[in-house]
């Protein structure tokens, strides 16, 4: 058998980092697996693999070589394949599976928020709602907004895009968390006159949506995609609780 991994964390979260980082200082022999998105990825603590599995049956195998015990999908909101993935592996190989997933952003006073199913129709919308556009939604979906010729587009991104892409890109690279000052001057230098994001939840980047409500920026929010059902819970302590629950059991 491969060396021991009691718990495997999917996902290169900040709560999958702050779940390991906890499950380390336990003494648990902990897993974290990154999908390779990233060039320059922020590394969480204990043993990390890089990579795809190879599908369901490929993460099945490693959970079962491995000697898991339990399997945490901390994956970002919008990963659909990991996260269908991990519920069919950890089904197959008879391991418990928890989704850690933060709660999604809530519309509040003063929000001028327009809601889409996908990047698709957020480039439709974006079209008849101003000129010039922030987006924040990953670099990985420009090229949903390609076709949008007449827009100026601002896209911030961490690693540089790959086209297609609209022809009026400018390319901000940059990592979050931001600030609300931050992101009120971008705004403004920019001229922004509507801003793009995914309903990824947390606080790493709601600076941005603060702003946009200050300045009277419509946003264009994207729902998050459906999930198999899988036993959820919204923060790192209550993940930390139920895997000692798994291990002691």
């Amino acid at each position: 058998m491969a060396g021991v991994t009691e718990v495997l964390v999917l996902g290169g979260t900040g709560e999958a980092r702050a779940l390991a980082a906890g499950l380390v200082r336990r003494g648990v022999a902990v897993t974290s697996s990154l999908a390779g998105r990233v060039a320059n990825p922020r590394l969480p603590v204990g043993e990390v693999r890089v990579g795809g599995f190879g599908g369901p049956d490929g993460l099945a195998r490693w959970l079962t070589e491995h000697g898991t015990a339990a399997v945490v999908d901390a994956t970002h909101p919008f990963a659909e394949r990991i996260g269908a993935s991990a519920v069919e592996a950890a089904h197959r190989a008879d391991v418990p599976l928890l989704r850690l997933q933060r709660p999604g952003w809530q519309q509040g006073p003063g929000d001028d928020w327009h809601w889409v199913d996908t990047l698709g129709e957020a480039a439709d919308l974006v079209e008849r709602l101003g000129d010039r556009i922030f987006l924040t939604s990953g670099r990985q979906g420009l090229s949903a907004f390609a076709r949008c010729t007449r827009p100026h587009f601002l896209a911030r991104c961490v690693d540089p895009p790959e086209p297609p892409l609209p022809p009026r890109l400018e390319i901000l690279l940059d990592r979050g968390p931001y600030t609300v000052e931050g992101e009120t001057a971008l705004l403004r230098e920019h001229r922004i006159d509507v801003l793009v994001t995914k309903d990824s939840g947390g606080d790493m980047t709601t600076a941005k949506l603060v702003a946009a409500r200050q300045e009277g920026v419509p946003v264009v929010v994207v729902r998050r995609p459906p999930r198999p059902p899988a036993h959820t819970v919204a923060d790192v302590d209550a993940a930390l609780r139920w895997v000692s629950a798994i291990l002691d059991a």
